[in-house]
C-alpha cells in the first residue's frame, strides 16, 4: 500500500480530532484538501445551544482522545467495542459482502415484489436489518469502484471495465488488518474492454488488491471468449478450469465458497469473502432448476422469461451460505451484508403486492436504476426484523467494513462515506442527510447520459437544474420549476445546490 509522505503524523492525528469533533458537536470541520466525508451538520432532533455545554462536549472529546493516544501511539477505533459480546473467542468478527448483477429491489419478495421467489432473503430481512433507502450507481463498474474503493467516481473512475492498479480497496485494507480475503464471482476490471489497458492480462491482479484466493470469470477473458452461466469460462487462482457444458457457473463459484467456509470453520484469523454474483445479469438463461435445463440446446438462450429462475436461483445460493454458516458454527461471529450494484435491466417488468409495476432501469440515474436493496444480518447481534430508512450509498460500505474490523482507515486514503454499523445493530446513528452521485459511465454510447445528483428523502436536484419530488413523481416526468416552489421546497433545493456546487461539474 502506497504512503503519502505529505501527510504528518500531526496531520493525522488533527484529521483524527476533527473528526471527533465534528460527531460530538454536530457540525461539519472540513480539513482543507482531505476527502469530503460527509457528516451530518447536526443531530437530528437534539442541538447544542447552551455555551457552556459545547465547552464541557469539547472537553470530553479532547480529553477522551489524549487518554486514548496516551495508551497507545497507533490507537484503532471502532464503533464496536472488542469485547466478548461482539468478538467470538477473541477473534475479529467475519465478514460477506454478496454483490448481486442487476437487481433491482423490486426483485426480492421483502421490498414488495410478486414477480419472483426469494425466501431465503425474506429469511435473512426478517432475522436482520432492511435499508429501504440504499442508492448504487446506475451501472456496473462504475458501482464496482465505488464499493470496493469507497471513493466518488469523479476520483478514480476512469472507464468501463477497469479498476486502476494505483488504487487500494477494502480488500488491501481488510488483508492488512490480519483477514484471509477471498472474492469469487465477476471481475471485469483488468481493462478488457475497448482500448486494453496495461495488465489486462495480469492473472495476479485479484491479489494485488488484496484477495488471497479467487475464482472468477472475466479475469483476463472477456466475456466473448466464455460465458459466465452453461460451460463458463473460469480462472481460479491462476488457472484456467476445465470447461464442461454441464457446468453452471454460479455452482463454481458457490462450491469455491462453501469449500473456503469449511476450511475456515477452526482458523485463528477472521475471513472477508466478497461474493460478486454474476447472477442475475443477462443473458437470461435457465438455470440447473430450470425445465429448460435439461436441453443443451436451451441453455444459452437470452429470453426474459428465465428471470425468475434466475432470480430464484441467486437466492438459492444465499441460502446455501447462510446454512453453511450455522453448519459450521460460523454464523454468530459473521456479519452478511446483501446488496446490488445498480437496478434491474430494462427488459425486466416487475409486479408488486400493492399493484404497481415497476420497470427496470439499469444504466439510468432515476430511481429505479439507483435504488437497491441492502439486507445486514448478524446473528445474535443485528436486531430482528428491522426497517431502517436513512440514506446510504456504496461508498458507505468500506468504512462500515472498517468499523466491523475495528481499524481505522489508512491516513493517505480518501474515503467518501461514512459507517452503516450502528444502524446494523440497530444503534443510534449519525445518518447521512443527503446522497450526492457523480455518473460517467463512458459505456453504452449516447444510450446512458452522463449526469450528478444529489438528493435527499424526497427532493432530487441534477446538475443541469432539472427538481423533482420523488414522493409524487418518482418517475422524474415533472420537472418543478423554480418559481412554483414553497419555502420549504425552496430552501432544500438551495441546499442540494450547495452540495452540487462544491463538487466537480460534469459535461457530456
Amino acid at each position: 500500500m502506497k504512503k503519502n509522505k505529505n501527510i504528518s503524523c500531526k496531520e493525522a492525528l488533527m484529521q483524527s480530532v476533527r473528526e471527533v469533533f465534528s460527531k460530538l458537536l454536530f457540525f461539519q470541520i472540513k480539513p482543507k484538501g482531505k476527502a469530503d466525508i460527509i457528516r451530518p451538520q447536526k443531530l437530528p432532533g437534539f442541538e447544542v445551544k447552551n455555551m457552556w455545554l459545547k465547552y464541557f462536549v469539547l472537553f470530553i472529546s479532547i480529553t477522551t482522545v489524549g487518554v486514548a493516544l496516551g495508551f497507545k501511539s497507533n490507537v484503532k477505533s471502532s464503533a464496536v467495542k472488542t469485547t466478548k459480546k461482539h468478538v467470538i473467542k477473541n477473534r475479529k468478527p467475519n465478514i460477506i459482502l454478496i454483490l448481486d448483477d442487476d437487481m433491482g429491489r423490486e426483485s426480492l419478495g421483502t421490498y414488495g415484489s410478486a414477480s419472483y421467489k426469494t425466501p431465503n432473503l425474506d429469511k435473512l430481512a426478517e432475522n436482520g436489518v432492511k435499508f429501504e433507502n440504499m442508492f448504487a450507481q446506475p451501472l456496473c463498474t462504475p458501482s464496482r469502484v465505488k464499493l470496493m474503493t469507497g471513493e466518488y467516481n469523479y476520483r478514480n473512475y476512469t472507464t468501463f471495465g477497469y479498476l486502476n492498479p494505483n488504487q487500494v480497496t477494502f480488500g488491501n485494507i481488510l488483508h492488512d488488518a490480519g483477514y484471509t480475503t477471498l472474492i469469487a464471482g465477476k471481475w471485469q476490471l483488468n481493462g478488457l474492454y475497448g482500448y486494453k489497458k496495461q495488465g489486462w492480462d495480469d492473472k495476479n491482479r485479484p491479489h494485488h488488491f488484496g484477495f488471497d484466493e479467487y475464482c472468477l470469470w472475466q479475469l483476463t477473458k472477456p466475456g466473448s471468449k466464455g460465458g459466465r452461466y452453461a460451460d463458463p469460462l473460469i480462472i481460479q487462482n491462476g488457472k484456467q478450469l476445465p470447461r464442461d457444458k454441464n457446468q453452471y457457473g454460479p455452482d463454481v463459484f458457490s462450491d469455491f465458497i462453501l469449500n473456503f467456509l469449511d476450511r475456515e470453520k477452526n482458523a485463528k484469523k477472521p475471513f472477508f469473502i466478497y461474493y460478486p454474483m454474476v447472477l442475475t445479469h443477462s443473458p437470461f438463461s435457465p438455470t440447473p432448476d430450470s425445465p429448460d435445463w435439461k436441453y443443451p440446446s436451451k441453455r444459452h438462450a437470452n429470453n426474459i422469461r428465465y428471470y425468475p429462475d434466475m432470480v430464484a436461483y441467486a437466492d438459492k445460493i444465499v441460502g446455501e451460505i447462510m446454512e453453511k454458516l450455522e453448519q459450521t458454527g460460523l454464523a454468530k461471529n459473521t456479519l452478511v451484508i446483501f446488496t446490488a450494484d445498480n437496478g434491474s435491466n430494462v427488459r425486466v417488468i416487475s409486479k408488486m403486492k400493492d399493484g404497481r409495476v415497476i420497470y427496470g432501469r439499469k444504466g439510468y440515474m432515476v430511481d429505479w436504476g439507483t435504488r437497491v436493496p441492502l439486507i445486514a444480518y448478524w446473528k445474535e447481534h443485528s436486531p430482528k426484523g428491522r426497517i431502517n430508512t436513512d440514506l446510504i450509498q456504496l461508498s458507505d460500505i468500506l468504512p462500515t467494513l472498517e468499523n466491523v474490523a475495528g481499524i481505522h482507515t489508512p491516513v493517505t486514503k480518501i474515503v467518501d462515506g461514512q459507517s452503516f454499523l450502528p444502524a446494523i445493530l440497530g444503534k443510534p446513528a449519525f445518518p447521512l442527510q443527503y446522497i450526492y452521485m457523480y455518473y460517467k459511465p463512458d459505456w453504452g454510447g449516447k444510450k446512458f447520459k452522463n449526469g450528478v445528483f444529489a438528493r435527499n428523502k424526497t427532493y432530487k436536484l441534477y446538475g443541469d437544474g432539472r427538481f423533482y419530488n420523488l414522493k409524487k413523481d418518482v418517475r422524474e416526468q415533472h420537472n418543478i420549476p423554480l418559481d412554483s416552489l414553497n419555502t420549504n421546497a425552496l430552501e432544500v433545493r438551495e441546499k442540494l445546490q450547495n452540495i452540487l456546487d462544491q463538487k466537480p461539474d460534469i459535461k457530456d
